[in-house]
């Protein structure tokens, strides 16, 4: 490759790499994060005012707001959401039922079982395996205070 080339290539390179601007992600982060817990407060304020307990108004919370991620995932509008927000929409509990939900739906052609069923935790496995696997770690070590009386 002569130099004129690799100019070429580097001019080529400059024009289709995305440029981020870091301030605005930021602020888009934040304002759809900040929307999803308002919303999320709004459920529990409702759910307060029909009488249940902090426990229960917060189950309740959570529950609708992983079924509005899976319908809004369904319907192929959480991606964009995704898209704009970033972090915001990615990191709340809806982030997470959208990355259960989007694999079913991508292989669902496959079948239920090798399709849904093989794929559903594509995404979320590992977090769910490492969370688990790491909490009981804690709990041993917990546990192992406990009975030396560290605790």
């Amino acid at each position: 490759m002569d130099e004129k080339e690799k100019q070429e290539y580097e001019e080529y390179v400059k024009q289709v790499t995305p440029t981020h601007n870091l301030g605005l992600q930021m602020l888009r982060a934040f304002l759809v994060g900040g929307l999803i817990c308002v919303i999320g407060q709004g459920i529990l304020n409702f759910a307060a005012s029909l009488g249940l307990d902090k426990q229960d108004a917060g189950g309740w919370c959570s529950l609708i707001l992983v079924l509005c991620s899976v319908i809004l995932t369904g319907l192929n509008l959480y991606p964009s959401i995704v898209k704009w927000g970033g972090a915001g929409a990615l990191v709340p509990i809806t982030g997470f039922a959208n990355s259960v939900a989007a694999p079913a739906i991508e292989f669902k052609k496959e079948g239920q079982v090798f399709g849904v069923g093989c794929k559903i935790f594509t995404i979320a496995g590992p977090v769910i395996l490492f969370g688990i696997f790491s909490s009981w770690i804690f709990g041993l070590i917990y546990w192992a205070e406990k009975m030396l009386g560290m605790a």
